[in-house]
């Protein structure tokens, strides 16, 4: 509980320097942002000076507002060379086989993916319950956007060991109401590409667009090819992709919230727009969600593509892959490990048969070792994992990473795995979402170690609860544990 007059709206204003301390305190409880050992949520090249360009670029434009373009051309024209420069390395533009691809830039892949479901949706009014196909690999902001927009999703299963969808079952999945196909590329779970030429072909050969998910890695995909890895066909060179999102904030290692939404022409970008003149108000036209949208992201983005440039962007690329090869021989040396899948993008995401080493006592297990991995529930079939998403600034510390996952391993064996009362896994297992009121959550958190204060660092007790209740009980006990941490400093 904060004193009176204090907290963000004091009574009397607080000194510029107190307040940057106070923002410094706050950030010491985050999990690294640089040095190469949070693999997720943040990517980091490890480049001397990239921070302070962008942070510079930002402020030059941070009270910039994109609501007009008219009446602020310089976000317009850095708005523009961004789709270019994305719609260049994802096989489009001039001379290419999408020569008239078009784009915006949003606040994010979750922003993106909506807008790729609303212009799919709104292109075709005539559909009173339309529909879109998502392999279940597919990222969770589909299942938002259907929520969202009010469409049905059509889930496609994935093979357990290659971990795509198989197209005959995309196929199968589109109906005469289906408008959208998805594809991941590569998928953020597992880093493996679906078979994009073929599921691409079959949204065609139904008259249907198909989007291709690349927010996750699309941007390294490119340079992996050219250093040589056999990354498949994925992009607009592709007859059938229709749209493709990317994320500048990811690989290309922009700061937060910019992403772009590319569509092969004008006509399919068209149902994106959002126009209304039915107030006496200014006519509000929107090519994204977001109506005043600040410069400060767009700014930084067009500057960190700029300073880094195609040379940049492949020597982190090379410097990503060999993080990537490390880590896989690291887990491959571990005796009761196994890679879920072999790297081929930026991902290493491993598992466990070994009934005696528990993933997620192993998960707090490096996170006591200053290693922050990101914990994948079990699902349809697949087992639990842990997820590594790799970026540039891994490959200094990589080989610091095998010492300490053969000890946290040890250390995962000694403690052994969580195990529940045999009657909490019944209630996670009988009880229906709806019947998870906020009072029950919050004893049962507090039963748990989770008050109103920040996580705990030890959260294998929590994993082992959610990975043994049903999917919409996940969900509901995940919102109401959020809700939670999420409450008013009074």
């Amino acid at each position: 509980m904060t004193e009176k007059g204090t907290g963000a709206l004091p009574a009397e204003g607080v000194p510029a320097q107190q307040v940057l301390d106070e923002v410094r305190a706050l950030r010491a409880g985050d999990r690294p942002t640089h040095g190469g050992r949070l693999f997720a949520y943040v990517y980091d090249p490890g480049v001397a000076g990239l921070d302070e360009l962008a942070r510079a670029a930002y402020a030059e434009s941070a009270h910039v507002n994109g609501l007009d373009p008219t009446a602020f051309p310089s976000l317009l024209a850095m708005e523009n060379a961004l789709v270019a420069a994305a719609a260049r390395l994802l096989g489009g533009g001039p001379g290419t086989n999408a020569p008239d691809v078009v784009g915006s830039v949003t606040s994010g892949g979750t922003e993106s993916l909506i807008l790729a479901v609303k212009a799919a949706r709104d292109a075709r009014p005539d559909l009173a319950e339309p529909r879109i196909v998502v392999p279940v690999s597919g990222h969770a902001a589909f299942a938002k956007a259907a929520h969202y927009l009010r469409v049905a999703l059509d889930a496609v299963p994935v093979d357990p060991v290659t971990l795509r969808p198989a197209p005959a079952d995309v196929a199968a999945a589109i109906r005469p109401e289906t408008v959208l196909v998805a594809a991941s590329a590569p998928s953020y779970a597992h880093g493996v590409v679906d078979p994009v030429a073929e599921i691409a072909a079959v949204a065609a050969s139904a008259g249907v667009r198909c989007h291709v998910d690349a927010c996750f890695g699309g941007w390294a995909l490119p340079w992996l090819r050219r250093l040589g890895a056999p990354v498949p066909p994925f992009d607009f060179a592709v007859d059938g992709v229709t749209s493709i999102s990317v994320d500048l904030h990811k690989y290309a290692y922009a700061p937060k919230g910019v992403s772009v939404l590319l569509h092969r022409d004008a006509g399919l970008r068209a149902p994106q727009y959002f126009a209304y003149a039915d107030w006496p108000g200014y006519t509000m036209v929107n090519p994204v969600i977001a109506s005043t949208r600040s410069g400060g992201p767009i700014a930084a983005a067009y500057a960190t593509l700029r300073h880094l440039g195609e040379d940049g962007y492949l020597r982190l690329a090379a410097l990503t892959r060999e993080a990537v090869s490390g880590l896989a021989d690291a887990v491959r040396a571990v005796d009761g490990l196994r890679l879920l899948a072999e790297p081929e993008s930026t991902v290493v995401c491993l598992t466990s048969d070994d009934p005696g080493l528990d993933l997620f006592v192993l998960v707090d297990e490096l996170t006591a070792r200053g290693w922050h991995t990101q914990p994948q529930l079990a699902y349809a079939g697949l087992p639990a994992s842990v997820h590594l998403t790799v970026t540039a600034a891994v490959a200094p510390r990589v080989a610091e990473f095998g010492p300490a996952l053969a000890e946290a391993v040890a250390a995962a064996r000694a403690a052994g795995p969580v195990v529940l009362p045999a009657e909490l896994l019944a209630l996670a297992g009988s009880l229906a979402p709806e019947a998870l009121t906020p009072e029950l959550v919050a004893g049962l958190a507090a039963g748990l170690g989770l008050g109103t204060g920040p996580a705990p660092d030890r959260m294998a007790v929590v994993n082992t609860l959610l990975d043994a209740a049903p999917v919409a009980v996940r969900e509901r006990l995940l919102a109401e544990f959020v809700s939670l941490l999420q409450r008013p400093a009074w």
